[in-house]
């Protein structure tokens, strides 16, 4: 099927957390005939696509040709992104409005989220049979149900000149106004954790328990835990005179998941020889250092339990690490029209004119001589637009799982990405025709 803008809107519509885009790629990838296994199975592998849930919020499928050994190549993502997460015990009321207590995932543009309709996403936990018998259910209200209104210009007229946001006072988006407490909610909470003197049935549980409950369809005496996201709920659109471009949130880095996904789709389509694997790994934004995340042992593992599973020693299976490459896919800063001085002097990608090759000296984007040689040459094989991106010697860069993940994994690496402005905003904008471009790249790097 050729690609166009509306699936990639369609896909960043349905990623509005981290578990929802697992999900939402676990079902593509079976839809594509991919056989889901378990991380805690012992794994008997044969020739086959084959996909892994890893802890809900990543994600790893590979590819087994019919010749193993031939190369080993994986393709890398994230994803999560900055939002809005919600705290335990979250409701707060002021004057007759109903608050969430909410904490910040991620470095975002804080004034970008302000006057924003929010949903909420995410995962809630409810009790099982014993301590560790619990069942998740994934929520998407797929409607607004919160907000975080600006102050009015007439009670701050400085606001033009730029504000700093207190993120626990002037953050907490309102949720509701308070609806009148029953009597038996000012029991003491010494009394409520008493059964003899407050049976759970008449346990009064806070408004947000309650909406969880709802949405769930439970009652809240169930629900245990959750890990909910606030996410803007406008939609992406194609804009511009021209249809040049796509605004939408999520752009980091749902456009790489989406493009590492079409690659290895085109793996199995194709009964690529050796190995071929596609990570999208959580928790990037905050550094990666988890058990789901880039920075941990969970790829090692993986890849060790794959040739474990075919037979191969832990010497062969250096050698085929060796001899491999990885890409590791997360967006660049493009060139913005009202500041071309924050770019490079000579290195200045653009929307609309592909890929961006992401070269540091420091490390904090992986790549050598040889493996930015590589990627050209994947690029002009595929007929992908690319370009470099670097960051001016006077401005400290983001930095991304490439290395990480490279470091704990050895083998030859390269991070490119798509061009963006306004990254980390509520609401990102990239080049309408660079999707294909990476697409391009991702399928012949993984389905070649």
């Amino acid at each position: 099927m050729k690609f166009n803008n509306e699936q990639l809107l369609k896909y960043i519509g349905a990623c509005t957390s981290p578990y929802h885009t697992v999900d939402t790629s676990l079902q593509m990838l079976l839809d594509s005939g991919f056989t889901e296994l378990n991380l805690d199975d012992e794994w008997q592998l044969d020739s086959g696509s084959y996909v892994v849930n890893v802890f809900g919020t990543t994600l790893f499928a590979f590819h087994i040709g019919k010749k193993p050994e031939h190369t080993l190549r994986i393709a890398s993502a994230h994803t999560d992104f900055p939002a809005i997460r919600v705290k335990p015990n979250p409701i707060t009321s002021v004057k007759g409005y109903t608050k969430l207590n909410v904490e910040m995932y991620g470095g975002f543009i804080e004034n970008t989220w302000l006057d924003r309709p929010l949903g909420a996403a995410g995962t809630v936990v409810l009790k099982g049979d014993n301590a560790f018998d619990v069942d998740s259910v994934l929520v998407d209200t797929k409607r607004p149900i919160a907000i975080v209104p600006n102050l009015a210009i007439h009670m701050n007229r400085s606001v033009n000149d730029g504000v700093k946001l207190n993120r626990q006072k002037e953050m907490l988006p309102i949720l509701m106004m308070d609806r009148k407490e029953k009597e038996n909610s000012s029991k003491s909470l010494n009394d409520r954790n008493n059964p003899s003197l407050f049976p759970e049935s008449d346990i009064q549980y806070d408004a947000w328990t309650t909406f969880l409950a709802d949405e769930v369809n439970c009652d809240p005496s169930e629900i245990l835990s959750y890990e909910m996201t606030l996410y803007p709920t406008e939609q992406g659109c194609v804009l511009g005179t021209e249809s040049d471009f796509i605004s939408a949130p999520r752009l980091d880095n749902l456009t790489s998941c989406f493009g590492v996904l079409s690659g290895i789709i085109q793996a199995r389509k194709a009964n690529a020889d050796g190995v071929r694997c596609a990570i999208l790994f959580d928790n990037e934004e905050v550094g990666s250092r988890t058990k789901q995340g880039g920075a941990g042992m969970l790829l090692p593992n993986l890849i060790k339990r794959v040739y474990d599973a075919l037979g191969y020693s832990n010497q062969e299976m250096d050698s085929f690490i060796s001899k491999g490459f990885m890409i590791s896919s997360d967006v660049a800063h493009g060139l913005h029209p009202n500041y071309p001085e924050k770019n490079d002097i000579t290195n200045i990608p653009t929307l609309n004119k592909g890929v961006a090759l992401k070269i540091a000296c420091s490390q904090s984007y992986a790549g050598d001589a040889k493996a930015i040689a590589i990627v050209k040459g994947l690029c002009d094989e595929a007929e992908a637009n690319y370009q470099i991106y670097v960051n001016r010697s006077d401005i400290p860069g983001g930095s991304t799982v490439g290395s990480i993940s490279s470091a704990m994994l050895p083998m030859r690496t390269m991070d490119v990405g798509l061009p963006l402005l306004a990254m980390h905003s509520a609401r990102e904008l990239m080049g309408a025709n660079d999707q294909e471009q990476l697409n391009r790249l991702m399928i012949h790097f993984l389905g070649d």
